[in-house]
C-alpha cells in the first residue's frame, strides 16, 4: 500500500503544481530521476525542478500499480496537460531527445501526453529514497 500512497501524493503534487508537496514525499537526500540521464537530489533540487509544472494547466495524471513490495514498487502512469508557455514547450521538446518538434509563429500551444513507468524505492516511513521514471511524450492528436 505504500507505493499506492506515494503515487497518490505524486499525482496531487503534479495536478496542483505543488513543489513542497512533491519534496515532502522524499527523504531529505531522496533522488528524483526524471529521465535516465537527469537526477535531482534532495528537497531543494526537487522543488526547483518541479517549478516547470507551473507552466502547465489542466493537468491530469492516472496511474496503475503494476507491482508492489515491502520497499516500494512499480507503477504505470499517464499524464496530460496544456502547455501554457513557449518556454515550457521548448523544455519539453528538448527533453524528448530529438528537438525536432517546433512551434511556428502563431501556432497554438499544444496539449501534451506523457506515458511512462515509475519505480519507487521507499523507506519504512513511506518516504521515497529513489524515484525513477521512464516516459514517452507526444502532442495530443
Amino acid at each position: 500500500m505504500a507505493v499506492e500512497a506515494f503515487m497518490r501524493g505524486y499525482r496531487k503534487a503534479w495536478e496542483t503544481s505543488d513543489e513542497n508537496l512533491l519534496a515532502a514525499l522524499f527523504t531529505a537526500d531522496g533522488c528524483y530521476h526524471n529521465t535516465p540521464f537527469s537526477m535531482q537530489t534532495g528537497h531543494e533540487q526537487i522543488r526547483q525542478y518541479w517549478q516547470r509544472t507551473k507552466l502547465q494547466k489542466d493537468i491530469r495524471l492516472d496511474f496503475e500499480i503494476l507491482h508492489e513490495h515491502a520497499g516500494g514498487g512499480i507503477a504505470h502512469w499517464h499524464t496530460t496537460y496544456q502547455v501554457t508557455s513557449a518556454e515550457m514547450f521548448k523544455m519539453w521538446a528538448a527533453s524528448t531527445g530529438t528537438n525536432m518538434l517546433t512551434l511556428r509563429p502563431g501556432d497554438p500551444l499544444p496539449r501534451l501526453v506523457l506515458d511512462g513507468i515509475a519505480a519507487a524505492d521507499l523507506d519504512d516511513a513511506g518516504l521515497c529514497r529513489n524515484f525513477r521514471i521512464w516516459w514517452h511524450a507526444m502532442v495530443e492528436p
